[in-house]
């Protein structure tokens, strides 16, 4: 009866080929990134595929060009933030996008791409009245991806008895200053004497301002605990630009007030781009004010 070796049911790993050594059936070898399993014992034989010997049990993959034929990747992704992928051809590189920009299927869907952030309702920029600005400036913020753009303005106050402006920005902190604007109907409650008012056309000077508030500069000082300002087609070229805003407001004394407003801006030979946040006097002491875009 034949006598079995337990130790010698599996493969005995031997590490690198060595040609001075004593090999048995099922010692196992590497040499030039292959391993090789051995079929009949000797010493002295080189390794190989199918031979008296030797039988290869793996195979070293093929270093590529430009990582299109094997697994070369060193060579593709260079730069840290690259990203690899692969297109009809083989491994390619996708260089790191810009600051704010997002991985997405380009418009062939067939590979990734970095872009800006565009959906029906996102949000565009932010701020507050850290430092105490004379202004809040959203520059450059309208693009040919939204068509309605809405403010909402947060705890907003200033130093001063004020009205809370917004004007429209050609490009950077370039404002419109002409232009004549009718805000109306322009429709407050007070809550304090539970009355409304209704002013209907009610004007402001020619120097393209949307006012937030009218309140007598030096009777009160007024708190907006919210507004929503809604602007539509900014980037309209040859047409009014439409705005409305909701506010309720809060003055010192302690009267409060809900408004809505609505009006245009009748200059139409520019493209607007943003719009600066002011009060008519003083500085802003407190408030936030997000920008979003609407599809």
């Amino acid at each position: 009866m034949a006598t079995i070796n337990l130790g010698a049911i599996k493969f005995n790993w031997k590490g690198a080929y060595n040609s001075g050594t004593s090999y048995a059936v099922d010692d196992v070898v590497s040499s030039g990134g292959n391993s090789y399993v051995c079929i009949q014992a000797h010493s002295n034989q080189a390794v190989g595929n199918a031979t008296a010997y030797w039988n290869i049990m793996s195979s070293a993959g093929t270093n590529g060009t430009n990582g299109t034929n094997g697994t070369d990747v060193g060579t593709v992704i260079t730069t840290q933030g690259d990203i690899l992928y692969r297109d009809g051809s083989g491994l390619q590189r996708l260089p790191k996008g810009t600051a704010g920009q997002v991985l997405k299927m380009n418009s062939s869907a067939n590979a990734p791409e970095y872009g800006t952030l565009s959906s029906d309702y996102v949000k565009i920029a932010s701020a507050d009245a850290t430092g105490n600005p004379a202004s809040i400036f959203f520059s450059d913020v309208f693009t040919s991806d939204y068509t309605t753009y809405k403010l909402f303005a947060e705890s907003m106050y200033a130093s001063a008895s004020t009205h809370f402006n917004v004007r429209f920005t050609t490009t950077g902190t370039n404002e419109i200053t002409s232009g004549y604007y009718m805000a109306g109907p322009f429709t407050y409650y007070n809550h304090a004497t539970n009355a409304s008012t209704n002013l209907s056309h009610r004007r402001h000077h020619n120097d393209g301002t949307f006012r937030f508030l009218e309140e007598n500069a030096g009777t009160s000082q007024a708190y907006s605990t919210w507004s929503e300002f809604t602007i539509f087609n900014p980037r309209q070229s040859g047409e009014y630009k439409l705005a409305n805003w909701r506010t309720s407001i809060r003055s010192s004394n302690n009267f409060h007030y809900t408004a809505e407003q609505h009006g245009y801006l009748a200059e139409t030979s520019n493209v607007m781009n943003g719009i600066r946040i002011f009060p008519s006097a003083g500085v802003w002491n407190g408030g936030r004010w997000t920008l979003y875009g609407i599809k």
